[in-house]
């Protein structure tokens, strides 16, 4: 899963379109032996979710040209491995089914596009450290709300910047979303007990500006009101006796 995303990543820059962007990211994932989980799901166009600057998530791929000084949310999921198509949700080709030959996974990272300015950086880095603080939490008996209160608490009080209050983090594995929920705001010991066995997708979604969003003009991605700009990161985690195994790594 990494690796795929990171080679998209390195495709990044001023000139390049998200359309070809995804266009990459289906020829690595068929070439990893893996299948897209987003084409379809929901009749979602594209495997790999592109959201640019002020876009937070399920933005799909356009035309339009990245500039220098943009930075991109990155968000990709796959399902690995598989050996038929059964439970995957390619256009026109499987119907959902949750007796996979594998298993779901969901990850995301935020890019900048050429250089960009130290705001924008620091916006970057604090979402991705955001992530590593919400991780430090998962654990057999702590809660999700653990998790968003030590999210919110880097990103707000000690950062400045502003959670996404209406999106949130997710179960993964047999199907794409799966419970519990996981904000990225919340109280210590609230929410369900965090337990052995699951499979979570932690993912910071952080603006510089308020934490309102509106729809997109696509009808499937989600824009800040003010147009302040914003960072993702995502990964999928294992939660194993001890803490947790980070699933989506190279």
């Amino acid at each position: 899963m990494a690796m795929i995303l990171n080679e998209i990543a390195k495709a990044v820059k001023p000139g390049v379109t998200t359309k070809e962007l995804n266009e990459l990211a289906i020829e690595l994932i068929f070439a990893h032996g893996a299948k897209p989980a987003f084409l379809g799901y929901n009749d979602f166009p594209a495997a790999l979710c592109a959201s640019v600057n002020e876009a937070i998530v399920h933005s799909p791929p356009s035309g339009d040209k990245l500039k220098e000084g943009d930075i991109v949310g990155l968000d990709l999921g796959i399902l690995y491995p598989h050996k038929d198509c059964s439970g995957c949700f390619l256009v026109n080709n499987c119907s959902p089914d949750k007796k996979t030959n594998g298993l779901y996974t969901d990850m995301a990272i935020t890019v900048p596009v050429g250089k960009i300015n130290k705001q924008t950086q620091n916006l970057i880095d604090v979402t991705r450290r955001a992530l590593e603080i919400g991780l430090e939490q998962v654990k057999p008996g702590n809660h999700i709300g653990d998790i968003g209160f030590a999210i919110q608490k880097y990103v707000e009080k000690e950062n400045g910047f502003s959670v996404i209050r209406n999106l949130v983090g997710h179960g993964v594995g047999r199907e794409v979303h799966e419970p519990p929920n996981i904000p990225n705001f919340g109280k210590p010991g609230e929410g369900p007990e965090i337990k052995a066995g699951m499979t979570l997708a932690i993912e910071p979604m952080v603006a510089l500006g308020g934490h309102e969003l509106a729809q997109s003009p696509d009808g499937h991605g989600w824009e800040t009101k003010d147009k302040s700009i914003t960072a993702h990161f995502e990964q999928t985690i294992a939660v194993t006796e001890k803490g947790y195994e980070i699933l989506t790594k190279e």
